[in-house]
C-alpha cells in the first residue's frame, strides 16, 4: 500500500507539473445564514458567500463553510473544525458572526443552562437554545480561537463584521439592526435573567460588531467593517425599495440574488482598500457572468437539470439598453423558472445590471449533452460551453428502506444494506396518529386523513420566539449505509412531512454522504399550511463505498413563540442498488461502464469521490489518470 500511495503521489506531482498547475490558493469564510450556500431550485433565498468567489483572480478561490444558525461557539466548534483540516499556509480566513450570537437576549446559552441546572429546573434547562454569547467576553473569546489556530496554520484571519438587518427607523438603521443590543438586552445574575435592560447609545457593551473591532486591534488582525456598510448600502434604498430590491421577502435578515451580490461586492473592494489581497481582487466594471463553470453535474434519463446564473455590469455603456442571452439546442432559458425559451432580452438603466436567469437541459439520452449559451451586449460577448451526464442505475441487488411511522419508528429492509435507525436531537416522538381530521395528501396518494403519522415536539414543548432558521441542536435523522464488501448506489430519498397545530411550521430537510461537513438541501418550507402533507422527493445520484453512509435529516422550525405545534412525518424511504465492491452499477451511456477501483487527492490519500479541483483515479485494469473536477 505505502508503495502504491508513493507512486499515486508522483503521479499527481507529474501531472501537476505537465499542466503547470500550482496548489490553489483559498479564501475560507465562515459565518451564518446571511452568508451560507444555498440551493437554487428550493428557495430564493442567497448568502453572500455565494458570489464573494467571483472577485477573486489570479488563481484565488473562495471555498464557502457558512451554515444557517451559526453562531461563534458553532463557528468555532463545528464549522471551523471542518475548515481547518483544509486551510494551508497562506490562505485568508474570513469570519462573520452575531446574528444568532444575539440568541438569549444577549446572554451566553451554555451559561443560562447551566444556571438552570444548578436550581434544578431541568424542564428549562432542556428548553434553552444553547445559541448565543456575550459580546464582551464569550463572544470574542469564540472569535480568537478560530484567529488563533488560523494563524497557527500560517493562514491570516479577517474579521467582518455581520451584515445589518434592515430594521428601519425612519430613514436609518436601528440600533439592534446593527448588532448593537443595548436598547433592551437580558442580563443572567445570581437569582436568574432579567430582560428589558437598557444603556445610552454611548455605550457599547452590547455591541457585537464594536467588540469584534476590539478584537481586531487588540490582535493586529484586520477588520472589515461590514455592519456600517450595509447600513450604508440599505439606507441609500430607503425601507421599501431596499427590502423590495435586496431581501427574499421573508423578512428582513436574508438576501435575494441582488442583495448577496452587491454585500460580496461591497466586502471584495472594503479588502481591496485596506490591502487585503488587493492584486487578487477584481471588480467588474463590465459585464460579468457567474458561475462560468457550465456543468450541470449527473442525473437519470429523463430528469431535467438547472443551474443558475447571475448577470451583473456596472458602468456600463450605453447608459440603457438590452443584453441578449442565446442558448443552442437542447439548452432553455428562463428569467422566472416558469417560461422556458431559446433566448432572452434584458434590459438596463443607469449603466447597471444585476440580473439572475436559469439555464436547463432535459436528459433526453445517455451519456453526455452538450451546449453553450452566449451573452451579447454591444461588442462584449462571453460564450458559456455547458454540459449535463446522463446515468443509469443498473446491475447488482435492488435496495429499499422504509419507514412507515405509523405506531412506532420501525422499518422494513429490502436488499444487502444497514439501516441507520431514525434518532432524535432535541426533539422527540410526542405520538402516532392522524394528524388532523381536516389533514390532506396529494391527490395521486389516494391516502385519507385517517391515515395516522408520527408527530414530533422539540424538547420542553416551546417553540421560541425569535426564531428565522433552523437550530444546529435540533433535528431528526435517518440514514443507511452499504453491507460489508457491497457498493451502494441511491436512486431516491423521498418522504412526507407537515407541520400541524398552526401555519407556522418551518422546516429544511437535507442530506449528506460526510456526516454532514457538507450537505444538500432537498426541501425547503416556510409558513407550511397546517395538515396540508408535502411530498418531498430528490433522485441523486450517489455512490456509498464501504464504510460510508447516507444521513438525512429534517430540521424543524416555528414562525413565532408556540406551544402545542408540531412537525408530522410519514414514508420515509431510501432506495437504490446494491453491487460488490468495485464496481458502481452506474452507466453513463450505452457502450461506458465505468468501474473506478478507487479515487486519490493529490496526496495520495484514498477520497471516496472526486473532490473539486484535480483527483487521480486508479482504474481496476491498473490504469491511473487524472479527472478535473
Amino acid at each position: 500500500m505505502k508503495n502504491n500511495k508513493t507512486f499515486l503521489i508522483l503521479a499527481a506531482m507529474l501531472l501537476l507539473s505537465s499542466l503547470g498547475i500550482s496548489a490553489a490558493k483559498k479564501v475560507h469564510t465562515l459565518g451564518d445564514s446571511t452568508m451560507a450556500p444555498y440551493e437554487e431550485s428550493q428557495t430564493v433565498t442567497r448568502g453572500w458567500g455565494m458570489y464573494f468567489g467571483q472577485f477573486l483572480t489570479g488563481g484565488w478561490t473562495s471555498i464557502n463553510y457558512a451554515r444557517g444558525g451559526r453562531d461563534s461557539y458553532g463557528g468555532y466548534n463545528e464549522l471551523w473544525q471542518t475548515a481547518k483540516t483544509k486551510v494551508e499556509p497562506g490562505d485568508y480566513v474570513i469570519i462573520s458572526f452575531a446574528h444568532n450570537d444575539e440568541k438569549n437576549g444577549g446572554m451566553d446559552g451554555y451559561q443560562l443552562k447551566a444556571y438552570y441546572e444548578r436550581i434544578g429546573d431541568q424542564a428549562k434547562a432542556a428548553a434553552v437554545d444553547l445559541r448565543g454569547s456575550i459580546p464582551s467576553t464569550t463572544y470574542k473569546e469564540n472569535l480568537k480561537k478560530i484567529c488563533d489556530e488560523a494563524r497557527a496554520k500560517g493562514a491570516y484571519p479577517i474579521l467582518v463584521g455581520a451584515v445589518c438587518r434592515s430594521y428601519f427607523s425612519g430613514n436609518k438603521i436601528r440600533r439592534n439592526g446593527r448588532h448593537d443590543l443595548g436598547d433592551s438586552f437580558s442580563i443572567l445574575t445570581e437569582n436568574g435573567p432579567t430582560t428589558g435592560n437598557s444603556l445610552p447609545a454611548t455605550d457599547h457593551t452590547m455591541d457585537y460588531t464594536y467588540h469584534m473591532q476590539q478584537l481586531a486591534n487588540e490582535e493586529n488582525i484586520p477588520f472589515i467593517n461590514l455592519t456600517e456598510a450595509t447600513a450604508t448600502l440599505y439606507e441609500s434604498y430607503g425601507d421599501a425599495k431596499c427590502h423590495e430590491l435586496l431581501f427574499d421577502g421573508e423578512g428582513s435578515t436574508h438576501f435575494n440574488t441582488t442583495g448577496a451580490l452587491l454585500v460580496a461586492r461591497t466586502c471584495a473592494q472594503m479588502m481591496m482598500q485596506q490591502g487585503i489581497l488587493s492584486e487578487n481582487i477584481n471588480i467588474p466594471v463590465d459585464l460579468s457572468v457567474t458561475p462560468t463553470d457550465g456543468n450541470f453535474g449527473q442525473a437519470y434519463k429523463g430528469q431535467t437539470l438547472q443551474k443558475e446564473y447571475t448577470l451583473s455590469g456596472f458602468g456600463l455603456q450605453p447608459e440603457s439598453g438590452t443584453v441578449s442571452i442565446t442558448a443552442t439546442e437542447g439548452v432553455e432559458l428562463s428569467t422566472d423558472k416558469k417560461n422556458w425559451q431559446k433566448s432572452l432580452s434584458v434590459s438596463y438603466q443607469a449603466s447597471t445590471l444585476i440580473q439572475t436567469f436559469y439555464a436547463q437541459i432535459t436528459l433526453s439520452q445517455n451519456g453526455k449533452q452538450e451546449g453553450i449559451i452566449t451573452i451579447v451586449s454591444g461588442d462584449k460577448k462571453i460564450e458559456i460551453p455547458v454540459s449535463a451526464t446522463a446515468v443509469v442505475l443498473e446491475g447488482g441487488t435492488e435496495v429499499k428502506a422504509y419507514w412507515r411511522l405509523e405506531k412506532d419508528d420501525s422499518y422494513e429492509l429490502t436488499g444487502p444494506a444497514n439501516v441507520i435507525p431514525e434518532s432524535w436531537t432535541g426533539m422527540y416522538v410526542q405520538r402516532y396518529q392522524n394528524p388532523n381530521a381536516n389533514t390532506t395528501w396529494p391527490d395521486w396518494t389516494g391516502f385519507d386523513a385517517s391515515r395516522k403519522t408520527q408527530r414530533n415536539l422539540l424538547t420542553g414543548d416551546a417553540w421560541p420566539a425569535d426564531e428565522i432558521d433552523d437550530n444546529p441542536e435540533r433535528y431528526i435523522e435517518w440514514g443507511i449505509k452499504p453491507s460489508t464488501g457491497m457498493t451502494l448506489s441511491i436512486d431516491q430519498i423521498s418522504l412526507f412531512v407537515c407541520g400541524c397545530g398552526g401555519n407556522g411550521m418551518c422546516s429544511h430537510i437535507y442530506y449528506s454522504t460526510d456526516n454532514f461537513q457538507t450537505r444538500t438541501t432537498i426541501f425547503e418550507m416556510k409558513k407550511m399550511p397546517a395538515n396540508n402533507m408535502q411530498y418531498v422527493e430528490a433522485k441523486p445520484v450517489i455512490k456509498l463505498n464501504e464504510g460510508e453512509q447516507l444521513l438525512v435529516r429534517v430540521y424543524p422550525w416555528y414562525n413565532g413563540a408556540a406551544t402545542g405545534k408540531t412537525i408530522c412525518l410519514s414514508d420515509l424511504t431510501i432506495h437504490g442498488m446494491a453491487t460488490e465492491a468495485g464496481t458502481t452499477g452506474i452507466r453513463d451511456n450505452l457502450n461506458n461502464i465505468h468501474i473506478p477501483y478507487s479515487y486519490y487527492d493529490l496526496q495520495g490519500r484514498r477520497i471516496s469521490s472526486p473532490r473539486r479541483g484535480i483527483n487521480i483515479v486508479l482504474t481496476d485494469d491498473g490504469t491511473v489518470r487524472k479527472i478535473l473536477n
